[in-house]
């Protein structure tokens, strides 16, 4: 009896290709697997090694454009602020860049402290309420200038 090589050999070839496909489908599973079970639930640190932000270019980014500190109104008799852009996220969200005593802008969340005993109180669409509290009164409202056309 005598057998047709190249039907023996083509079935090989086909139980070689199934095999290796189930090995790889096998493989990618098993990876996937375990990846999945290696996420860190730990919080991200920061790394120390960024580059500082320019205060002009965040402001820029912002809307606040080149501000000149020489453009504030002093509030008080010792220190004069302000406003170089608006984040606002929602009504008690958001966060504002303020330079205050003519000093770089710096980015303040709602409810940090601004300078001493003011308090960032509430932020709008390019407009930032300063008071003693959270929840006090308004003691002063910062806008940005109005934009050009």
């Amino acid at each position: 009896m005598q057998t047709n090589a190249f039907a023996t050999w083509s079935t090989r070839a086909a139980t070689f290709v199934l095999a290796a496909l189930a090995a790889l489908s096998g493989t990618y599973w098993f990876l996937k697997s375990t990846q999945a079970n290696s996420v860190s639930t730990a919080a991200p640190v920061a790394t120390p090694g960024l580059a500082p932000l320019d205060p002009q270019a965040v402001a820029r980014a912002l809307g606040g454009g080149n501000v000149a500190p020489s453009a504030a109104t002093p509030t008080s008799g010792r220190s004069a602020y302000v406003l170089m852009g608006v984040i606002a996220a929602g009504p008690k969200g958001g966060a504002a860049l303020i330079a205050v005593d003519g000093k770089p802008p710096k980015p303040f969340r709602v409810g940090a402290s601004v300078d001493g005993n003011l308090v960032l109180q509430s932020v709008a669409a390019r407009r930032a309420t300063l008071a003693a509290g959270v929840d006090g009164p308004a003691q002063m409202t910062l806008e940005l200038p109005p934009l050009s056309k």
